[in-house]
């Protein structure tokens, strides 16, 4: 297929390209039609309805790509009649065209545009998962470096820190920090939270401000009281995970957070270095 053509024909399906009040993007089905070569909205409701049955197989719900609306058209004269036609997904225009002749040059390019178009969202999807990743591990690093200087500032010992976060962490998941690191196969000389998962490092966060917070407003001053304090805290936010079905300690680990920063840095560079891939 000829880089011209090709050119013309995504500009066609971008320009045909609606988004909804909630940011999702849709086509219609009548554009689509047209935009695949089809004549006939009959011969077209054939593909979509093989389609439709291929999004029932993967699991997704058929009413969630493939909602139907009534549009009002003019036939001539400024008279207006109802048709049928139906919004669809990303997902539900790749359904589509997997479903087309791929030996007609508009069907065989759909084929590749909605497949690229949903390989780039999951990217972005990731890319986001993976940020907020960082940004948990970052915070509780903060929130754990406020922690220990007030342990030292209350109790003078700078090793009250190391104690009283086992002690949390034994809270929270049942089981030693060492338990935790074995389980999950990680390096005795890598802290624990570097490879957890994001859902598990936010709440060891959150246990840990409210340590924060209840030892400055109860100014206690002993490890004894602390630890009372950051178990009870943990305590609390593992029964919280407990009742919504998830067990911290069944998590299964995830990339090493260090690997994953200079995954992420180094696809930021590579972005910076070549533009045209934000395109």
């Amino acid at each position: 297929m000829k880089s011209e053509i090709i050119q013309s024909l995504a500009n066609n399906f971008e320009d045909y390209s609606q988004t909804t009040e909630n940011g999702i993007e849709f086509w219609f089905a009548r554009d689509l039609q047209l935009l695949l070569g089809y004549s006939k909205w009959e011969n077209f409701i054939k593909v979509i309805n093989k389609a439709k049955i291929a999004c029932d197989v993967t699991g997704n719900e058929i009413l969630d790509h493939f909602p139907d609306i009534g549009k009002m058209v003019e036939i001539g004269s400024g008279t207006k009649r109802e048709i049928q036609d139906i919004m669809l997904t990303r997902y539900a225009c790749y359904l589509i065209a997997q479903n087309g002749d791929s030996r007609k040059e508009a069907i065989a390019f759909a084929q590749n545009y909605f497949a690229m178009q949903t390989r780039k969202f999951e990217l972005i999807e990731q890319r986001i998962k993976d940020w907020e990743r960082l940004q948990a591990r970052q915070k509780l690093t903060l929130s754990e470096k406020e922690l220990s200087e007030l342990i030292y500032e209350k109790t003078g010992n700078d090793k009250n820190f190391g104690i009283i976060r086992s002690k949390g962490d034994q809270a929270l998941f049942g089981k030693t920090t060492k338990q935790m690191k074995t389980k999950l196969g990680i390096p005795e000389n890598r802290a624990l939270a570097d490879y957890l998962p994001t859902i598990t490092i936010k709440a060891k966060d959150f246990a840990t401000e409210i340590t924060v917070f209840n030892t400055k407003e109860k100014d206690l001053r002993k490890e004894r009281k602390i630890s009372a304090e950051h178990i009870t805290n943990n305590r609390s936010v593992r029964k919280i995970l407990l009742e919504r079905g998830i067990k911290p300690e069944e998590l299964p680990a995830e990339e090493d957070i260090k690997k994953l920063e200079r995954r992420v840095n180094s696809e930021s560079k590579k972005i910076g270095k070549n533009p045209d891939k934000l395109k």
